[in-house]
């Protein structure tokens, strides 16, 4: 009797068991989404850009010598002028003081020997000579001063320092460089263009420009536009020159550029992000649906011609359909989904 009893107790908890493991549910799988028509519109083509400065000087010291000092960091703001760095001038001030002794000293020969060239005690040839050897002092002299002052480097431009390549106590060599001047009040922002569509851009193309890192929306200006295609990718450099007065946008940061392309006769057509698109085991492409119960869903789709970095989509989904374009690593048929 008291085993049959406990076979029923454990019986009973094993049912138990088993309905609260029917009844845990699996936590929905977070996911980015894009509605389909939505933004897509291929007469705006997308690109993934980086900015550019508009003009970069590498500044060195023009003779050889010990870093004394370094009186800028990156980054830091400098206006024409300001001094850069400094190397040991302890050689370049005994040379200038010897040759202001030789000027002296040059001088006051020339001085004494006028008087003798004035009352033609002393022949033209004589005081030529003279003459010679004092302004071959002052022409040392003068490069002196010049040797003196070239061990100290000084900003030949506004900018901003974006690199610094030496430390007090290295041995700076000429024309190595000691720092970078950036001149960002105007950046430009690079983007490659595939050779198919690089004939739709000109210099005058209106393009719309967003750094999300500087948190900064903006219209681009001229557009420089590049004439030898990469061997490799078959992509052209366009670079669009953006004003930059505040000094938010910084060379290397990621700028989304669309390109305002006019005469376009594929309003309607749909466009998502490559990154969406994938291709099935059996080689069919598709992409993630949500459904109206916000489960995943596993749409076939055939694709059409690249817009940058988004793709036409040709069927398989209509204007309205909401895509799966980030997370979709994670989901099966019929997954629960939030976004």
């Amino acid at each position: 009797m008291r085993k049959t009893l406990f076979l029923l107790i454990i019986a009973a908890v094993a049912m138990s068991c088993g309905k609260q493991q029917q009844h845990r549910e699996i936590p929905p799988v977070r996911v980015k989404t894009e509605t389909a028509g939505t933004g897509t519109n291929p007469s705006q083509r997308p690109y993934t850009g980086i900015v550019e400065e508009n003009q970069a000087v590498a500044v060195s010291f023009t003779t050889m010598g010990t870093v004394k000092t370094v009186a800028v960091n990156e980054g830091q703001q400098v206006v024409k002028g300001q001094l850069i760095a400094q190397i040991d001038d302890t050689q370049a001030r005994n040379v200038l003081a010897a040759s202001e002794a030789a000027v002296s000293q040059a001088e006051d020969a020339l001085a004494r020997y006028k008087q003798l060239h004035d009352k033609g005690s002393m022949s033209e040839v004589q005081w030529v000579e003279v003459v010679s050897k004092t302004a071959q002092a002052k022409s040392q002299l003068d490069a002196a001063r010049k040797n003196l002052e070239d061990c100290q480097l000084k900003a030949p431009q506004n900018g901003i320092i974006g690199k610094k390549s030496l430390s007090a106590g290295e041995t700076a060599l000429p024309s190595q460089p000691v720092a970078t001047i950036l001149d960002i009040n105007t950046v430009k922002i690079k983007v490659s263009v595939p050779e198919k569509e690089i004939s739709d851009i000109n210099a005058d193309t209106k393009t719309s420009i967003t750094v999300a890192a500087a948190n900064a929306q903006t219209n681009g200006g001229k557009i420089e536009k590049g004439i030898v295609a990469d061997a490799l990718t078959h992509t052209y450099d366009v670079r669009i020159n953006v004003p930059n007065p505040n000094h938010k946008l910084l060379p290397g940061m990621a700028a989304e550029v669309s390109f305002l392309i006019s005469g376009s006769d594929s309003q309607n057509v749909i466009t998502l992000p490559v990154t969406a698109v994938q291709k099935g085991f059996d080689g069919r492409l598709f992409v993630w649906t949500i459904s109206q119960e916000k489960t995943a869903v596993r749409t076939t789709v055939t694709t059409g011609s690249l817009h940058g970095n988004r793709i036409e989509i040709t069927s398989g989904i209509t204007a309205g359909s909401i895509i799966v374009t980030e997370g979709y690593q994670k989901l099966g048929e019929g997954s629960k989904v939030v976004y």
